[in-house]
């Protein structure tokens, strides 16, 4: 949004003048309000063309911001997006509206490493990238041949902010930003003429959370209805009280073990005839043995605790007296340092494939996670090179792949409710999906992903209340972020690229 100006002050004076006091006051407050600074939206627009699932296309790259107001006209929150559509401009094309998660992440990472004409290569076995130049790609997994490419970073994130003066909380939180990333949608339909186009929603991580929050925003208006196509969730979260390892909370431990087996698959530390088959094994142990014991707490007779206990280290590949001196539940932290502490290495939290080595050995916990410092370097410099030297935008703001202040100050209540309450966001997809019959739900996992684990995905969307023939799960041989491995970017392509062609 522009902010409106008056741009002749000396007549509105005189006219107030001859009005009566109430008058005069209002006079007053709208010259006030026209004596703040508005902010002109940068857009940068760049014809391009590549080749995109086998097909040469043009495409116009555009690069601009929104600027959000309050109901007194004065700017709070400038918003970027970055586009790509198809030339010549076709409204009948599908649109894909997409962000990442955090809260606190920019796009960076979908963008440029995923589904943007464009990636960073970084290596595809779980290296870490080392330091620049990186190579950036052309990259022809982007879904740009089914569906025009709307990346979304909400405030506090990429180079979106909010400006000086506006309270965080009032864009910080569950809901207060999915109504401004709902706006932004809204906009860029009207603007670009989309009102009737398939319509698809997604993003990772938190970034599923976001999207079940804002297809609330979007399909929940009763007068100014979103229609949408399709919900393209990439590492889901959306129970979070079965993520949260708290005494007392055993639906954490029986979530994780999953994750837990296949990372000691990986490594050696169980066999199995494949990854699927021990994740299998491993669910089935879960829901039945393993959570039944945890329910029975220290009515456990010893018997079945050994018994737990020596398939529980068989498929996390931990020790037999390391489980006892657990009480039969291992935090993820403690499973990234116990694993291979007999290698002297730690393993990942976003994809457990990689593996890292701490000051010393005797820790409780790793010092950092090495999935995550091992892929950093290489997407930051990517998108600033991206966009300030391709797409030509122009700031002095850094871009803020993983930005802090969300994290900060962000608001997790959901109706009144704190985030100390049960948490779960699944039902509003639910609700979307029950009140539109052809909405479908694409769920992506990775095998090796602690940070969203994908029994926790299976487990949040086979609830009561979600049609379970239209949501659809794909599993990749990578963690949180698969499309890092060459061979799992190139699936989620062809995964996507046929949900998209299936409406």
């Amino acid at each position: 949004m522009i902010l409106r100006t008056f741009s002749n002050l000396a007549a509105a004076a005189a006219l107030a003048a001859a009005l009566p006091t109430i008058a005069i006051a209002q006079d007053n407050a709208d010259a006030a309000k026209s004596e703040a600074p508005s902010i002109e939206p940068q857009v940068r627009t760049r014809d391009l063309s590549g080749t995109f699932g086998g097909q040469r296309i043009g495409y116009t790259a555009t690069i601009a911001e929104h600027v959000l107001a309050n109901d007194d006209g004065k700017a709070e929150a400038v918003i970027v997006t970055t586009s790509y559509v198809k030339n010549p401009r076709d409204t009948s094309r599908p649109v894909f509206f997409i962000y990442n998660g955090g809260p606190g992440s920019g796009s960076v990472w979908l963008q440029m490493g995923a589904f943007g004409p464009k990636r960073v290569a970084i290596p595809s076995d779980a290296r870490d990238d080392g330091a620049p130049p990186y190579p950036i790609l052309d990259n022809p997994d982007s879904l740009l041949d089914v569906a025009d490419l709307v990346f979304i970073d909400p405030p506090g994130t990429g180079f979106s902010y909010l400006t000086e003066g506006t309270d965080p909380k009032k864009y910080y939180g569950l809901e207060q930003d999915a109504r401004a990333v709902a706006t932004v949608i809204r906009r860029w339909i009207n603007d670009n003429g989309r009102w009737n186009s398939p319509k698809y929603l997604g993003g990772e991580s938190y970034g599923t959370t976001r999207t079940a929050m804002v297809v609330r925003e979007l399909e929940g208006a009763t007068y100014n209805d979103v229609g949408l196509n399709g919900l393209i969730l990439i590492s889901t979260i959306l129970d979070f009280a079965a993520r949260e390892p708290t005494p007392g909370n055993e639906m954490a431990y029986v979530m994780a073990l999953p994750n837990m087996a296949t990372a000691a698959y990986y490594h050696g530390k169980a066999t199995a005839p494949s990854v699927e088959a021990i994740a299998e094994e491993a669910r089935q142990f879960a829901i039945g043995p393993y959570a039944t014991a945890l329910m029975k707490g220290q009515d456990l007779p010893a018997a079945e605790r050994a018994s737990v206990r020596a398939e529980l280290s068989r498929l996390t590949g931990l020790s037999d007296a390391f489980l006892d001196q657990a009480e039969l539940r291992v935090t993820d932290q403690r499973f990234y340092k116990e694993l291979l502490r007999d290698r002297g290495l730690t393993i990942g939290r976003l994809d457990s494939r990689y593996t890292g080595t701490d000051y010393d050995n005797a820790g409780e916990y790793p010092d950092n996670d090495p999935s995550f410092y091992g892929i950093d370097g290489g997407y930051t410099a990517a998108i600033n090179s991206w966009a300030r030297d391709t797409l030509g935008f122009e700031t002095d703001r850094e871009y803020q792949a993983i930005g802090s202040d969300p994290g900060r100050y962000w608001d997790w209540s959901l109706s009144g409710r704190g985030r100390g309450a049960y948490l779960n966001v699944a039902p509003f997809i639910g609700d979307a999906m029950r009140q539109n019959s052809q909405l479908r739900t694409f769920v992506g996992q990775g095998w090796y992903d602690f940070a969203t684990p994908f029994f926790g995905a299976e487990y949040s969307l086979n609830r009561v209340g979600i049609p379970q023939d239209r949501v659809e799960f794909h599993y990749y041989d990578a963690g949180h972020m698969m499309y890092i491995r060459d061979e799992d970017r190139a699936k989620l392509s062809r995964d996507i690229r046929a949900f998209i062609r299936a409406r």
